[in-house]
């Protein structure tokens, strides 16, 4: 048997993540922990912040017209620096 459940983190504004940021020096790198699962950071995995973009979202329904979406402007992260395999095939 699965159980579901509503999951609502509070998702930051733009205020709140600059007052986190207040004080830090303009080099400080940022780093991301992404949960494991919602709100669970135990064993969270950790990515370095790339970039910030203003990404349209889709609000119309399916079948609708296209028009324009909302705006959400998202923080992109990717592999901290590091060494990492991969495959030569």
């Amino acid at each position: 048997m699965t159980d579901t459940f509503e999951y609502n983190p509070r998702v930051w504004t733009a205020a709140r993540l600059r007052e986190a940021l207040q004080g830090l020096p303009d080099d400080t790198p940022i780093h991301v922990g992404v949960a494991d699962g919602p709100g669970d950071f135990d064993g969270y995995t950790e990515y370095a912040l790339v970039n910030l973009e203003p990404v349209e979202k889709d609000s119309a329904p399916v079948g609708a017209d296209a028009g324009h979406g909302d705006v959400e402007y998202t923080l992109f992260a990717d592999f901290k620096a590091g060494q990492y395999h991969y495959d030569l095939d």
